[in-house]
């Protein structure tokens, strides 16, 4: 992303404040594909950044670490291609592929053809197989797939954290609405300076 949010600028909402269950709790790390990079270039660098610290003090500490992939292979996605003009992801194209420099080595891998990493995938049976309790957020798009998957994860009873400098979109206004949005009603916004000092403390 080309922009920053202070957290000031949500403050009258985000004001929902808690501690992280680390041992029962899931970090998804949604779409960090190469589309969403190359194409679009709506994934910085410094978004990579902070994504990766928070995935080696995530691992640190216990958390599960799971990877969300977008393709729109599957009459599931039908909607979406219609909404983005015909525009699409392909499986297994390049764009498809998760970006340079996240090793999903052993790693697990949910893919999925609709905004929701929830919708017709077996992420919540995963997820309450293994006790989680608590989800976090990054990714890409910020007021998409994220948004949605934040939501959905909030009205299945899991605690939301949603990293506001760990997502991003096309410009700061969608960010914001998001973040005002989902503070309000579905998670606690924090940034991932802050998520971490918290996780140095487990």
């Amino acid at each position: 992303m080309n922009y920053t949010i202070d957290l000031t600028e949500i403050e009258e909402y985000n004001t929902h404040k808690a501690n992280i269950d680390i041992k029962n709790a899931a970090l998804l790390v949604i779409e960090m594909q190469n589309v969403f990079k190359s194409d679009m270039e709506i994934i910085s660098d410094n978004q990579v950044s902070n994504i990766k610290n928070i995935i080696d003090w995530s691992e640190k500490c216990g958390a599960k670490v799971i990877y969300v992939r977008h393709n729109d292979s599957s009459p599931l996605s039908q909607p979406l291609i219609n909404w983005w003009n015909g525009d699409k992801i392909e499986y297994g194209s390049e764009g498809w592929q998760i970006i340079e420099g996240f090793n999903t080595t052993g790693k697990t891998i949910i893919d999925k053809n609709q905004y929701s990493a929830f919708f017709e995938t077996n992420l919540d049976n995963l997820l309450k197989s293994q006790s989680i309790k608590d989800i976090i957020v990054t990714g890409v798009m910020a007021n998409c797939c994220c948004e949605t998957t934040a939501r959905d994860a909030f009205m299945r009873g899991y605690r939301v954290f949603f990293i506001s400098d760990a997502t991003a979109t096309t410009c700061k206004d969608l960010h914001l609405a998001t973040l005002k949005n989902l503070s309000f009603g579905f998670a606690c916004i924090k940034s991932s300076h802050d998520l971490i000092s918290e996780l140095e403390n487990k």
